[in-house]
């Protein structure tokens, strides 16, 4: 909420509204010919939007990859 957005919005701004304004139209649904990149979360971002970073599991391309080699990959730490 330190941005006016509620915990929705801030998670539509990051990931409806990137691919509307790339025009990315394969990434809706999780089915065969679509993106099915997703993150699997531990909590509910919805009850508390600092819960977008207790990742479970990250899909992108098919593979099932660790969060933590991914938070590495890009140097940022993250405290649960």
């Amino acid at each position: 909420m330190r941005a006016g957005l509620s915990s929705i919005e801030a998670i539509r701004t990051a990931t409806t509204t990137p691919t509307k304004v790339l025009e990315v139209n394969d990434s809706e649904a999780i089915e065969a010919g679509k993106r099915a990149d997703l993150v699997v979360l531990d909590a509910n971002p919805l009850n508390d939007i600092r819960n977008i970073r207790r990742v479970r599991w990250t899909v992108i391309g098919g593979r099932v990859l660790d969060p933590s080699q991914l938070w590495k990959l890009v140097d940022i730490q993250i405290d649960n």
